[in-house]
């Protein structure tokens, strides 16, 4: 178990799940019912050894070899939180992430942010992170935390060839229960971070972890199908990615731009 407040407290393992994004929305739709069901506990988290329909970014599918990686959903209630600052809940997790990988790879290789919120280790994919929001009025009801981590897996399929493991990476096997615990607890650590408000904090780490930040690469605007040379300087608030190209700073949304 993780030596965390709550994160975690509420957990339930299943061999097999459709999706443990789709299965905590029903235990939040369920626990609408005033006359049936409580809503589920904050911290709850769902995982399965093994996703038949794992969803990612932009709908894509997320791939993983049954029992070698984590696939977990958790369950959190940041009614605190502005709608318009929701972007800093991605911040947060995607540090919390971070933050655990950092410390089971000694930093060997590096760990880094590929925005908005994929980990990757080196210049190499190693996991996902996709947030489903619940919005009520100006505030977020609720939100589920679907993470996906390739922990032990040493071969992927042709569509994933920047994929990597933390085996791969490293070396050595990794036990993925004491993975779990240590994302676990540093996720909670991020949370409690951005429930106190610290949220220039959160924004000044997530910067500076960015893949690519002051590197000059190519990038393809997705509307236009355009290819420009461009450099991270950073994210906006509300979640922006900011590139200096030769016209000048830019700014795109999560679905305008892609790396190349």
């Amino acid at each position: 178990m993780p030596n965390t407040l709550f994160i975690g407290k509420v957990y339930l393992r299943f061999d097999e799940l459709p999706s443990t994004n789709d299965y905590a929305a029903g235990l939040l739709a369920a626990g609408q019912d005033r006359y049936t069901k409580s809503k589920p506990a904050e911290g709850t988290v769902i995982r399965a050894d093994r996703q038949s329909a794992g969803r990612g970014q932009f709908g894509s599918r997320w791939e993983s070899e049954a029992g070698k990686n984590l696939t977990f959903s958790v369950i959190l209630y940041p009614t605190w939180l502005n709608v318009e600052a929701q972007f800093y809940l991605s911040m947060a997790v995607a540090l919390g992430v971070q933050d655990a990988l950092k410390e089971i790879c000694q930093d060997r290789p590096a760990v880094c942010i590929k925005w908005p919120n994929d980990l990757y280790l080196g210049s190499r994919k190693t996991g996902g992170i996709l947030i489903q929001n619940t919005l009520s009025g100006n505030g977020i009801q609720s939100a589920i935390v679907g993470i996906g981590l390739n922990i032990n897996q040493l071969q992927f399929g042709p569509l994933l060839p920047n994929a990597v493991s933390l085996a791969a990476a490293t070396g050595r096997e990794h036990e993925p229960d004491e993975v779990l615990d240590r994302v676990l607890e540093c996720l909670e650590r991020r949370y409690l971070q951005l429930k106190a408000g610290q949220l220039e904090p959160l924004h000044t780490a997530y910067e500076a972890l960015l893949y690519q930040l002051g590197v000059a690469a190519e990038y393809e605007e997705t509307v236009t199908g355009e290819v420009f040379t461009g450099t991270i300087l950073g994210v906006h608030r509300a979640g922006l990615l900011r590139v200096m190209t030769e016209q000048g700073e830019r700014t795109f949304g999560i679905k305008e731009v892609r790396f190349l």
